[in-house]
């Protein structure tokens, strides 16, 4: 059995964490980017990312096979208390469960935080993450029509939401992912990490 595990990100995993984006910059439209993103601000992203969210990479006899992370989903002070999330698995890696037990281990950590409310923007057709979305109890909020426009066709813009807590009161104040208690954290990431491969 090869050995699977899933741990924090950090500034080390950079380029091969790029190494699993960067064909769905150029070949998808998972991604709205356009152009290939230099390994500098893709670390400079990161690192503003983790100041606050959770980032997962998912390894496989020390390999990334895939990734998850929250991230801001609205600027104003109002929003804190909700993230946005993203996964994305190496190719050679699809449909063995790698999303899935991100996903899992992901959204364990940002109810740890106090987080709400976690979006997901998935360009459609997309059967198979809205299909995986929804198996966590993602609802469909609407859709953005003819928002994007990529490899010569406008693109719809389906808003999902996953509601971890209820609203009730005034919130406690965001933990950042970085000061969450290191036991919490291992013990959220031992129970999802074995997968048979």
């Amino acid at each position: 059995m090869k050995k699977t595990e899933i741990r924090m990100a950090d500034l080390e995993d950079a380029k091969e964490i790029y190494g699993i984006y960067e064909p769905y910059i150029l070949n998808t439209v998972v991604s709205f980017e356009y152009d290939k993103v230099p390994i500098e601000v893709f670390k400079e992203r990161i690192q503003k990312i983790t100041g606050k969210y959770p980032w997962l990479v998912f390894t496989v006899e020390g390999e990334i096979a895939g990734y998850a992370y929250c991230s801001l989903h609205r600027e104003r002070a109002a929003y804190a208390w909700d993230c946005e999330c993203s996964v994305y698995i190496k190719d050679t890696y699809h449909k063995k469960g790698i999303g899935t037990a991100l996903y899992k281990a992901l959204f364990e950590l940002a109810e740890a935080q106090g987080i709400y409310n976690i979006y997901s923007l998935i360009c459609v057709p997309n059967e198979g993450s809205v299909a995986l979305h929804k198996k966590f109890g993602f609802n469909e909020l609407g859709t953005y029509s003819s928002t994007a426009y990529k490899f010569g066709e406008w693109r719809d813009l389906l808003v999902m939401e996953k509601r971890l807590r209820e609203p009730k009161g005034a919130p406690d104040k965001l933990i950042p992912a970085a000061e969450l208690s290191s036991d919490l954290v291992k013990e959220i990431l031992r129970k999802y990490e074995k997968i048979e491969l």
